[in-house]
């Protein structure tokens, strides 16, 4: 007849947990013991009871047990602590040497360093100052496209409310250039008449005129 297996559970009755405990504890430290003498391994096992007593098994001294545990992970942090740091100065490095390679070429760019530029050089680097006024002169053309629609649409909106306001027969608060030009000469033709008006015989000396000849 198979042996029935026994299923892993905690045990609720106290009195078979504290025998259970007892008896599979002597049996692990028995396993300890025998890897230990069979392998020739360094083995060490700390037990705590559901009540907080310590039970320990070591093949040598537990204290050097713990000491050589610690330093192990001791020695692994220093491993790979240099890794890490080498990996970002590593980044460091890569960094830096950008930034010095894109502060140089913006020097060049600048008119200045050209020590240890070449011909091909020299020309590569005329070729991006053509390209960069390019794209300068580019990007001014559209400002001033820009400012000039706006003005374009200030003048339209300028006109559109002269004529709004005269069709109204409201008197423009603006005059515009075709406007001062009709008023300026209006204002000729005024003057010229009343100069004309001024220059011609007065009502005085017609009277003394007509006198004389009557007397």
């Amino acid at each position: 007849m198979a042996r029935q297996k026994i299923k892993i559970k905690k045990i609720d009755n106290v009195t078979a947990r504290q025998v259970t405990f007892s008896k599979r504890r002597r049996g692990i430290f028995k396993k300890a013991q025998e890897l230990s003498v069979l392998c020739d391994a360094k083995v060490g096992l700390l037990v705590f009871s559901a009540t907080g007593k310590l039970y320990e098994y070591a093949s040598s001294s537990m204290k050097d047990m713990l000491t050589r545990y610690n330093q192990h992970f001791h020695n692994i942090n220093e491993t790979e602590r240099p890794l890490e740091l080498q990996q970002e100065n590593s980044n460091y490095a890569e960094l830096s040497k950008e930034v010095a390679d894109k502060t140089q070429q913006l020097r060049r760019l600048k008119g200045e360093d050209f020590q240890g530029l070449n011909l091909d050089d020299l020309m590569q680097l005329e070729k991006k100052l053509e390209a960069g006024l390019k794209r300068v002169i580019k990007t001014k053309e559209k400002l001033i496209t820009n400012e000039i629609a706006a003005l374009q649409k200030k003048v339209d909106y300028s006109e559109g409310s002269q004529m709004s306001m005269l069709c109204k027969g409201k008197s423009p608060l603006v005059l515009m250039d075709s406007d001062i030009a009709i008023q300026e000469a209006v204002s000729s033709d005024s003057t010229n008449n009343v100069c004309s008006c001024n220059s011609g015989p007065s009502l005085e000396d017609d009277s003394s005129d007509i006198s004389l000849k009557l007397g």
